[in-house]
């Protein structure tokens, strides 16, 4: 029976675990582990002879229609490629074991046999080029189907067969009681290590929506968008905002550094063979001695007691800057949907920035931002519109329809009309006038008077919250090109047609 598409959303339960159970959640959880692993070789391998069928590449070159899908099904089933096809695999194998099965009922190997078959998927529609097979700590989290059998949420405990896991409840707490008070899907048991202590929690997947802060409300209106690198520009009815992602988020990089030092010392010393020889090289006139690198191919590495806290350390502090940017991404969409719920944006991809912007995206987390606007916006009963970026060019788009291209570097956009606006928050103003994919220029110049000051004040705002050095080096840190000029106060910037803008 298939899961239910009803809205759901999660509510984390804390475990309270006892030396004796949290042995037998390790064992289980191995027991998963192991299954999974088997589930997944096997279903890679009928996924190969799948793709490599004669039956299949005929498929392919057929045109897209109902033959075509049905050719498709039937490669599938030649070769015993289905979801309940693996259902059957995983129930043979945790039979023919013994402990898998005693530790792990029917319930919990479905559920483990279609985690394997999606990412067995994911390598055959081309969404990833390999599967990862997990190791005893990367296996961190099993489900059940329902909350009726397997692992459920009775009371106020985590149930599994004869095992029962009292749950830590703040009663205080209104999103875990809304939780609570929800009917329940199914139940997630995961485990997250935290200060080098494994912390056990119970994932609640309830029906309905999640709690709703009072602060966190929603209005309806259209809100252009323009999304940056470590920014974003939002323009409403009667308010803007220029606001950065991730604000202060602490980024560890010394830490990690010294940590990342300390470890390589610690590997190179146990796993000498591993590397090639150091040698020496010229860095300008001077003779300098450089580290070997690894050498290539599948080794065993040897890791001392020492690399492995060096490595908790480090993953920890990982956790905390990206636990703490998500933070602060969620409190900026919160900001942005109280002003409207309507979003037009430009259709852009996080993933492409990636390959030139890497420490950057890692740092502010632009992607996460988008995606979580995306639902919760959804969620409140708006929408979002986005449109390509090739046929607006909002960067480039002036008020009287010329276009002139600039480079990444100028952040302040000259209109050929006299307006002097941050470039962020000009495109963000015409994202507003976008209908599908066409801008509407004559709406942008006729509101512009209205929304001038706020403009203004969203760049004024900007500028204030910048990290400034001191006042004797405001120069330096905000060059001419970001000052407001002198002429800003005027009440109407746009030039009218035929006049000359002073």
């Amino acid at each position: 029976m298939g899961r239910s598409k009803t809205p759901s959303f999660t509510v984390d339960i804390p475990l309270i675990v006892d030396s004796r159970a949290e042995a037998e959640l390790l064992s289980r959880s191995q027991a998963g582990r192991q299954l999974y692993n088997a589930c997944l070789s096997e279903a890679m391998v009928r996924m190969r002879l799948v793709r490599n069928s004669d039956a299949y590449q005929l498929a392919r070159a057929m045109p897209k229609g109902k033959a075509r899908t049905e050719a498709f099904s039937e490669a599938r089933k030649a070769y015993r490629y289905s979801e309940y096809d693996l259902h059957s695999f995983a129930k043979l194998t945790a039979d023919r074991s013994g402990w898998i099965a005693q530790k792990l009922g029917a319930n919990t190997q479905q559920t483990i046999a279609t985690r394997a078959f999606k990412a067995s998927e994911r390598v055959m529609f081309g969404k990833a080029k390999q599967v990862r097979y997990k190791v005893p700590t990367r296996f961190r989290s099993m489900e059940g189907k329902t909350n009726k059998q397997g692992i459920r949420w009775v009371k106020d405990s985590l149930v599994w067969g004869k095992l029962t896991v009292p749950g830590r409840i703040d009663l205080q707490n209104e999103v875990v009681m809304h939780g609570l008070s929800s009917p329940i899907k199914y139940v997630r048991l995961l485990w997250r290590e935290l200060n080098g202590v494994r912390r056990w929690t119970a994932q609640l997947i309830c029906e309905g929506l999640p709690y709703a802060k009072p602060k966190n409300y929603v209005t309806t209106g259209v809100v252009g968008l323009d999304l940056n690198v470590s920014n974003v520009a939002f323009v409403a009815d009667s308010y803007a905002g220029l606001l950065p992602f991730a604000e202060g988020v602490p980024t560890y990089e010394k830490e990690i550094k010294a940590l990342q030092r300390q470890m390589e010392r610690s590997k190179r010393a146990n796993n000498p063979d591993n590397f090639e020889p150091d040698f020496t090289a010229k860095r300008g006139r001077k003779t300098v001695k450089k580290k070997g690198k690894s050498k290539k191919g599948r080794r065993r590495w040897n890791n001392s007691n020492r690399y492995r806290v060096l490595s908790r350390k480090k993953r920890e502090l990982e956790q905390r800057k990206v636990a703490y940017a998500k933070s602060k991404n969620r409190e900026l969409v919160n900001d942005i949907l109280r002003h409207g719920n309507q979003i037009r944006t430009e259709r852009v991809s996080v993933k492409g920035w990636q390959k030139r912007y890497g420490k950057a995206i890692a740092a502010k987390s632009p992607g996460y931002f988008q995606s979580e606007l995306v639902r919760k916006a959804v969620n409140a009963g708006g929408t979002v519109l986005k449109f390509r970026v090739q046929t607006t060019a909002l960067s480039q788009t002036h008020l009287n329809g010329e276009r002139a291209k600039k480079s990444l570097s100028e952040r302040i956009h000259y209109d050929q009309t006299g307006i002097v606006m941050h470039r962020d928050l000009f495109s963000a103003y015409l994202a507003r006038y976008v209908d599908g994919d066409k801008l509407s220029l004559q709406d942008a110049q006729l509101e512009y008077l209205g929304m001038e000051s706020a403009l203004l004040g969203a760049w004024e705002r900007y500028k204030q919250s910048a990290n400034r050095v001191g006042v004797a080096e405001s120069r330096k840190t905000c060059p001419p090109s970001e000052q407001i000029p002198s002429n800003s106060e005027k009440a109407n910037q746009i030039s009218q047609f035929g006049l000359k803008v002073c």
